[in-house]
């Protein structure tokens, strides 16, 4: 059968009628084609072809270019061998093609088809008289098939009128089960209508509102085109009306322009030009007892769905009104809560998108696949930008797209920009200022730190977030504001094109330099963002920013590292009070002015500094709240932060000269995230420190670090690997611990105690020699065990244990039995060589209810079906076996020897099954095994899949399956495959629940 894929795209006639009789044409298909015409449907109508006693070619042409074939199986359908060999056409289309065959049994029993009874049957015979065997055999096969096709029956019904409107809407239905070929090839459009459909309910004859809600250029309008075209038949009036944003026009007053917008849509749904209205419920008297579909495509105001869809009631039961806007608060507004939200396709869509403009194809040429990856993530995997983006690039060669490249990074196609600003410009001036700071300095920052930022400025900031997420030119991740890139380079680019806001915001290097040698800054500076690559030298002025007393976020930084240290400032250079964000990257002294008040400080930022040590003495910062002195490798002290209250997030990573934690970080009470990994100096932490607010402590490689003395009850993650602690009995205290990692921690013997509450355990390359009890109470642990050489034995895991690695735990011979874990966990035993008997079979046995299990061996297990030396085999299935279906479960088996004579694997190794059985594209297992690389011998990896479709009308039926590594490192020499049923699986699950 082929698939749906392959179905004509073009189709003459929607309907081919196969029937007999001059009574049928008169009567009932006379009824059924007025009805098609009702609704559109185009019919195929043989008048004008003579009949004879060989089907004529202009029918057999009728039935290949038509979507669906309706055989009217009357009584006397049989007598006529041109309507027999019209039907094996038919059915031979639906092999071949997938056209779609219906049945409507006119005054005859579906048995008496089926099996050529009765006066059907009689009237059949009949007509086999003088016929060939095999050609009776041939239609008798064909009748049987089609009196299968539920169908409608007449006899069933009551009222002829009523069975044919039923049947015209089912064939309405099957018409539209695809949208318009307009659409193909819109990547992803056919999830994005499935979702629509669901909200639509279109079964419900109440009126529904149903809206698409995302950033310009997501695809909202062409989402809203397809379910156009596709739900178009199923209504009797419909309108799109686009261009909304547009519609009002100077010189009308409110009422004015509503009154001028129904006119519109009405002349529009009505198809009558020139429709003049003198009152509001003109659009209810038009449309109340009409079933309506209305697109209102990129609304941006409330009057706009006041004038067309103000209420329900405006229009008939089961209509339908659909609305497009980027902005969430006006559907708030009208009251409609049904929305679809329209996400940012996946990477691998994405760069589908791309494709398909630049190259027509769906994949990237040879040669272009880096930098198709490059294009899509510049474009931030906007359809709109993939779009034009990838027209522009149909045809060029690669150093042509380097050069589009190059200017993508700076300056945007004009068409995008244009597109992208349409939402910008109808906001307000307090939101403009609040979007082009957030997309500046506080792209990917939390929304308290923004509002913070504000706190003494006159910007009304939480109803502006409000609104920029409404208007969707912001999203919301967690506590974090995001920008779309794309947008981000828009504002930038306003900034930079000397709009009203360049004056408050500085980007441009020149204009910068100026003010920092010359001291030319003004007030009205509230922000500098200064690149700084490729500035060989720069001397800042020891007054650069005095003139700037509305100078609150300054941030100078390096988007390439170029190795250019080049800027000297003076050790007394006057930074602004009201600084609230300071981010400084690689900043060239010791330490910061004496003159440096950092009271109004929010967020202070100094990566890659020179920094020995920030500040003498107590400083007022009730106000900061993030602080990030990441690879400032110089630094030897912490200020006093006894008033630092409010700090949230304290980023210490690879400070490498710090020794000790001060005690003033008692007072630090409302710390969430402190990191301090890579500190390899670092030996002191103030004993019993109780930090009641930490949530995330990163201290791996804290290398001489012997003690763990940190408290807290809302602690969630603690990384201590790489340390020398020896004692985690602490853990304990920790009710919330959901993340533990003591990797490579050489001085932890063991453990006693685990709060119950952790999910993920790594306790790889530490000399433990057995699991404490209590983990079998742990819910959807991963356990990651690697290198840990003097372990034994593991005890009883956890019903829900999601993964545990094994890998290098040469010491270990047995495990509890049974081996619990849930349905989709990983087993990892890789160069666990001393497993005994029983834990190996334990571990194949139990691998067949979970995704994949690797141990050593080389030899794949008896209680394979089907075994076969090298890397494929093929299963005959016997005619008449139906004991296979698409839901029989497969466990397979490879076993696996690394290859010798290829260099070390780049981590990235996967394992491929391809399984297939001729008729349908293979289906693919591909498993990515990074531990592969690890092996030291033959191992065994077993997984488990589901067989494919098999057509069971076929009479040899073949499955191959064949088994490839991606990067060769590896000879596959042995595969087998088991085939369970259901009821084993059943009973094997019940097993493992007990």
């Amino acid at each position: 059968m082929a698939s749906s894929s392959s179905f004509p795209r073009t189709w003459r006639y929607r309907v081919f009628p196969s029937f007999h009789g001059p009574d049928v044409r008169k009567t009932f298909l006379s009824h059924l084609r007025k009805q098609f015409n009702c609704y559109g449907i185009t019919m195929f109508d043989d008048q004008g072809i003579e009949r004879s006693q060989i089907i004529a070619p202009a029918l057999t042409q009728a039935i290949r270019k038509s979507r669906i074939s309706i055989v009217v199986l009357s009584k006397n359908y049989a007598s006529s061998s041109w309507c027999l060999d019209e039907l094996l056409e038919i059915l031979k289309c639906k092999e071949d093609m997938g056209q779609i065959v219906m049945t409507i049994f006119y005054g005859v029993d579906p048995s008496h088809v089926r099996k050529q009874t009765g006066d059907f049957g009689k009237v059949f015979k009949k007509t086999c008289r003088g016929k060939t065997e095999e050609e009776s055999q041939r239609w008798s096969q064909a009748l049987t098939y089609v009196g299968n096709i539920a169908g409608e029956d007449f006899l069933n019904w009551d009222n002829e009128a009523q069975m044919i409107e039923e049947i015209a809407q089912d064939i309405l239905d099957k018409l539209n089960a695809t949208p318009s070929e307009d659409f193909d090839g819109m990547v992803g459009l056919e999830a994005h209508l499935k979702e629509m459909e669901s909200l639509l309910d279109l079964d419900c004859d109440g009126v529904k509102m149903v809206a698409i809600i995302g950033p310009a250029g997501i695809g909202k309008t062409t989402i809203a085109r397809a379910l156009h075209s596709l739900l178009s038949n199923r209504f009797h009036l419909t309108c799109f009306v686009d261009n909304l944003r547009g519609s009002y026009h100077s010189g009308f007053d409110e009422y004015g322009l509503k009154l001028r917008l129904q006119e519109q849509f009405l002349s529009k749904i009505l198809n009558h030009n020139g429709i003049r209205i003198c009152h509001l419920g003109a659009v209810q008297e038009n449309l109340c007892d009409q079933k309506v579909l209305i697109i209102l495509d990129d609304v941006n105001s409330l009057n706009q769905l006041e004038a067309l869809a103000n209420e329900t009631t405006w229009f008939g039961p089961g209509s339908r009104i659909v609305v497009t806007t980027e902005d969430l608060e006006i559907l708030q507004q009208h009251g409609i809560d049904n929305t679809y939200h329209v996400g940012f396709p996946f990477d691998e869509e994405a760069i589908e998108i791309l494709c398909r403009y630049a190259f027509r194809q769906r994949s990237p040429l040879h040669g272009y696949k880096v930098l198709c990856r490059r294009i899509t993530e510049l474009c931030g995997n906007l359809p709109l930008a993939l779009r034009l983006v990838g027209s522009s690039l149909r045809g060029k060669i690669e150093d042509e797209w380097e050069d589009i490249m190059n200017r993508l990074e700076t300056v945007l196609d004009r068409e995008i920009e244009e597109i992208l600003r349409v939402g910008y410009e109808s906001l307000d001036e307090n939101e403009q200022t609040l979007f082009l700071h957030i997309a500046v300095f506080f792209n990917n920052e939390n929304s308290d730190i923004v509002k913070a930022m504000f706190a003494d400025g006159k910007l009304v900031v939480k109803r502006g977030l409000k609104i920029l997420l409404n208007r969707s030119l912001i999203d919301t991740y967690g506590e974090r504001i995001e920008m779309h890139k794309l947008l981000q380079q828009m504002a930038r680019q306003a900034i930079r094109k000397q709009e009203p806001w360049r004056h408050q915001i500085l980007m441009d290097t020149f204009e910068i330099c100026d003010v920092l040698e010359n001291e030319t800054g003004t007030s009205v500076v509230s922000g500098i963002s200064f690149d700084v690559s490729g500035i060989s030298e720069l001397i800042v002025s020891k007054r650069a920013f005095k003139r700037m007393s509305n100078l609150r976020f300054l941030a100078i930084y390096k988007s390439i590292h170029d190795g250019n240290d080049g800027i000297h400032i003076p050790a007394e250079m006057e930074f602004p009070r009201r600084l609230r964000l300071l981010q400084w990257t690689a900043y060239p002294n010791k330490c910061l002015p004496s003159t440096f008040h950092p009271e109004n400080l929010v967020n202070l930022c100094m990566r890659y500094s020179k920094l020995e040590y920030l500040w003498q003495g107590t400083q007022p910062l009730t106000n900061l709240k993030k602080m990030d002195l990441t690879l400032s490798c110089h630094l030897k002290e912490l200020p006093d932060l006894s008033n630092a209250t409010n700090l949230e997030k304290l980023d210490l990573s690879v400070c490498e000269s710090l020794v000790e934690i001060p005690t003033s970080f008692s007072h630090l009470q409302k710390l969430k995230d402190l990191r301090m990994g890579n500190c390899i100096n670092l030996q002191v932490i103030p004993p019993h420190l109780n930090l009641g607010s930490l949530e995330n402590i990163d201290m791996q490689r804290c290398s001489k670090l012997r003690n763990f003395s940190i408290i807290s009850t809302n602690l969630v993650k603690v990384d201590i690997s790489y340390t020398e602690i020896e004692d985690v009995s602490g853990v304990r205290l920790f009710p919330r611990l959901a993340c533990f990692s003591v990797k490579k921690s050489g001085k932890l013997k063991g453990l006693r105690h685990l709060p119950t509450s952790l999910w993920y355990l790594d306790l790889s390359y530490t000399d433990i020699e057995s699991i404490p009890d209590c983990i079998k109470a742990l819910y959807s642990l991963h356990l990651t065990l690697t290198g840990c050489r003097r372990l034994r034995s593991l005890p009883e895991l956890p019903g829900s244990l999601k993964s545990l690695t094994a890998e290098d735990c040469e010491s270990l011979k047995t495990i509890f039995s049974p081996l619990n874990h849930s349905s989709d966990a990983t087993l990892v035993f890789t160069n666990c060589f001393k497993l005994d008997q029983q834990a190996r079979k334990e571990i194949i046995q139990r691998s067949s209810l979970c995704r994949w299990a690797i141990l050593p061996g080389r030899e794949v297990p008896s209680e394979f079906d089907y075994r076969a030396r090298g890397n494929s085999f093929i299963i005959v299935i016997p005619d008449g076996d139906n004991s296979l279906s698409d839901l029989s479960r497969l466990k397979l088996c490879a076993a696996v020897s690394p290859d010798d004579q290829t260099s070390e694997s780049n981590g990235f190794e996967s394992l491929c099954c391809r399984i297939g059985n001729g008729e349908i594209e293979p289906v693919e297992e591909v498993f990515h095994l990074g531990i592969f690389s690890k092996c030291c011998g033959e191992h065994l990896f077993i997984f488990n899949s589901r067989l494919p479709f098999i057509n069971s009308s076929k009479k040899s039926r073949e499955i191959l399956f064949e088994f490839s590594c991606s990067y060769n490192s590896f000879d596959i020499i042995e595969c087998g495959v088991h085939i369970w049923t259901e009821d084993v699986l059943d009973s094997i699950s019940l097993t493992n629940g007990r």
